[in-house]
This record gives structure tokens, C-alpha cells and sequence, in this order.
């Protein structure tokens, strides 16, 4: 039984903590820069296990979605991550499935304490800093004829196709980008959210707070920015050439600028899921309990729609329906697509990323999973909601949701 008086089963995932670091610009002018993903995790795990009151020897396995997993964030990081904190007897698996990564990270964690009672630790970290996207160089988008086979665009074609197909105009961008950093700062005001881990290295606090909202943005001041795919740029000539071919209806517009889109950013975030007999046995606090998830794969084309459908089987595996969701967290890939999703769903726009999203915050690819959950579950434990949904969309047409329950 939680502090709500809502029980969990023994077979029930349980979510016995999350927490993130603050995101910081993911650039070399970037707070976070400095430091490579190793630490990032390191900087977190501990604090994590010490809330819990869990030691190293207690985690069965470290899961971490990574999205650019070369360089500083090649070779098994979780694994590396894992040694690196001194958690010599923890596995360590890295995995990748674009922007869900993180996500994919929870659900898989989620999954497994189910079938085999156990604890893991699970989450994601990414240092666009150090590793740029598509510093990879994946075939998807580096080897023409497999970009053609698989139908290989863009994500900000992507974006202004969902956009013009589903008659998202540049206002309702402009609008939804500006709503986001406001609502950042208006959850920033009301101080520190309880999932928030300072970045703390050698005694020093590298990162206190999200680097990236900014109070001086104005409705004329993105209107006033050109779009991010309409010059000579041969990717966005090439996806344009993609997208006609495939949707051949479609008028496509260019109406996504570069303060539309996430910004880019450094970050990690972690989650303990046990099962309901593994938490209840050792006394553990439990913030939420799991009821359901979904992956889906949309027209890789189109790409960033892939939320809708997964929310949708989500819910069904968790035998609920939308009117008893009360807090909903999506990645804001670009704006567009969180606009396309509240509109598809029939959601009322206060339901959705209350406390600002990746457009102001940053999307630190593979972490945000994890930064998602964290944030519902301090937004359900502010207001009191029960049930929440997150969920993210990412290359060529996946997309994970999972749906909690708060405890």
C-alpha cells in the first residue's frame, strides 16, 4: 500500500523511483558538455540506489536506451556505466530503437520483472555534445540506396509533412513551441520537481536546473524565423523528393523553424522497477505500478504519427480509455506532432506536457524516455491524477507509449 491507497500486486511491474539530471544545451557551449556519458550515469545511478535505500548488489541488471552508440557511448555503455559506478556483478545492456530508446529501456524492464521477479535499474543517457546525431553514420541515412529502399527523410520533412497532411498551420506551431517554454518556466517557479538530480561532480554542481527554457521568446519572434527545410539543403531536396512520391496528394509546406523542433541536449535519466513481491519483500517504497505498454511501427515517410496508434493499444492493454487519463507527457519531436496527436486523440491541450517539453527543455534522444516518466509522475503526484500516459515517436515510424498508475 503507497501514501495514494492504491495497492499493486506481487505480479504487477512497480516503479520504486525515477529520476533525471537536468538537461543541458547539447552543444560544447552546453553545461553538461564537459562531461562524457559514463559520468552522466555515474552522477546518477548512486543518488538513485541511496533514495531507495538499495545498494550496488542489489540491481540484477542496468538497461540504457542510447541512441548514437559510437565513441563515448559505444561498446555496451550500460555495461561500462555499470563498472564505472562499481557495479561489478551488474550485466548491462544497451539499447537502441531511435528516439524510443529510453522508453524501450523501462518497457523492456518492466517486462522482465514481470516474468522473473527481480530488480532493475532502467533508463537512458545521451551527450549530443560529444556525439552528434548521426555521428553513427546507420546506413538508414547514410548509404543512398538503402535510404531510398526504406524510405529515409529528414525528421524536419517528416515533421512538415505531418504538418501538411493533417493541417497543423505554422500559427498552431508557433504557438504550441511557445506554450512549451512557457509552461517550463512556470514549472521552474514553483521549484525543484522531486525526480530532479543536480549533476554533482567531485563535490561540485556542474547542473542545477534544465539549461534551455527561455523567458525571452515571443509569438513575433517565431514568426519571424525562416523554415528549416526550405533552402537548397540536398537531405531536405532529397526527402522532399521522398515524401511527393509517396503522398503524392499532399502539398508539402515547409512550417517547421529551428525553435520549433526539440532543442538538442545532454541529459540521462533512471528508473527501479521490481516486481510487486520483490519491493513489498524488502520494503520498498513504490511511486507507480505498470499497466500497459505498446510498440508500433507507421509509414516510415511520414515517420512522427506513430503515437497516436501506441497510445491507443497501450491503453487497451491496460483496459482503460482516454477519459481516465490525467496526465499525459509526449515528446515534443516538433511541434506539428504533439499538435497532430492532441487533435487525433481529442485531448484537451492542459492534459498534455503541463510542465513544458522537449522544444523548450531538450530531447537528450535516448534519456528521454526516462525524463518523460519522471516528469508524469511528479506532475501525478502534484496534482493527484492516477493514471498517465507517455510516450515518444521516432525514426522511421516506431513509437513506444506506457501507461502508469500512480501508487
Amino acid at each position: 500500500m503507497s501514501g495514494s491507497g492504491r495497492r499493486y500486486a506481487d505480479a504487477d511491474a512497480v516503479i520504486v523511483d525515477a529520476v533525471r539530471t537536468p538537461r543541458g544545451r547539447g552543444s560544447a557551449r552546453g553545461a553538461l558538455a564537459s562531461l562524457r556519458p559514463v559520468e552522466l550515469v555515474g552522477a546518477l545511478g548512486p543518488a538513485l540506489l541511496a533514495r531507495a535505500g538499495l545498494g550496488p548488489d542489489d540491481v540484477d541488471d542496468l538497461i540504457l536506451g542510447v541512441v548514437g552508440q559510437v565513441g563515448d557511448q559505444g561498446a555496451d555503455l550500460a555495461r561500462i556505466a555499470a563498472l564505472w559506478m562499481g557495479w561489478t556483478a551488474t550485466p548491462g545492456q544497451t539499447v537502441n530503437r531511435f528516439c524510443c530508446s529510453g522508453l524501450d529501456a523501462l518497457v523492456g524492464a518492466a517486462a522482465r520483472v514481470r516474468a522473473q521477479p527481480g530488480l532493475i535499474v532502467a533508463g537512458g543517457v545521451e551527450s549530443l555534445s560529444r556525439v552528434p546525431m548521426f555521428a553513427d553514420a546507420g546506413a538508414w541515412f547514410a548509404d543512398p540506396d538503402v535510404a531510398a529502399r526504406t524510405g529515409y527523410v529528414h525528421m524536419a520533412v517528416a515533421a512538415d509533412l505531418v504538418a501538411s497532411r493533417h493541417g497543423v498551420d505554422r500559427a498552431a506551431i508557433d504557438a504550441w513551441a511557445l506554450a512549451s517554454h512557457q509552461r517550463a518556466l512556470a514549472a521552474r517557479e514553483r521549484g525543484a520537481a522531486r525526480s530532479l538530480v543536480p549533476v554533482v561532480v567531485d563535490g561540485r554542481v556542474v547542473l542545477g536546473q534544465d539549461e534551455l527554457a527561455r523567458a525571452d521568446l515571443t509569438a513575433e519572434a517565431l514568426a519571424a524565423l525562416p523554415a528549416l527545410q526550405g533552402g537548397d539543403d540536398p537531405a531536405f531536396a532529397a526527402g522532399r523528393a521522398t515524401v511527393q512520391a509517396r503522398f503524392p496528394e499532399v502539398a508539402l509546406a515547409a512550417r517547421h523553424s529551428r525553435a520549433t523542433a526539440p532543442a538538442l541536449a545532454d541529459g540521462a535519466a533512471l528508473a527501479v522497477l521490481a516486481d510487486g513481491a520483490t519491493a513489498r519483500g524488502r520494503g520498498l517504497p513504490v511511486r507507480a505500478r505498470v499497466r500497459g505498454w505498446a510498440n508500433v511501427a507507421v509509414d516510415p515517410v511520414e515517420m512522427l504519427t506513430g503515437n497516436v496508434p501506441a497510445i491507443i493499444r497501450a491503453l487497451a492493454a491496460a483496459g482503460l480509455t482516454m477519459a481516465e487519463v490525467d496526465a499525459i507527457e509526449l515528446n515534443e519531436s516538433f511541434a506539428a506532432v504533439v499538435v497532430h496527436a492532441v487533435r487525433a486523440l481529442g485531448l484537451a491541450e492542459d492534459r498534455v506536457n503541463a510542465d513544458g517539453g522537449a522544444i523548450a527543455l531538450g530531447h537528450p534522444l535516448g534519456a528521454t524516455g526516462g525524463v518523460l516518466l519522471s516528469t508524469l509522475l511528479d506532475r501525478l503526484e502534484r496534482t493527484g491524477g492516477a493514471i498517465g500516459v507517455t510516450s515518444i515517436c521516432g525514426g522511421a515510424g516506431v513509437a513506444t507509449a506506457l501507461v502508469v498508475e500512480r501508487c
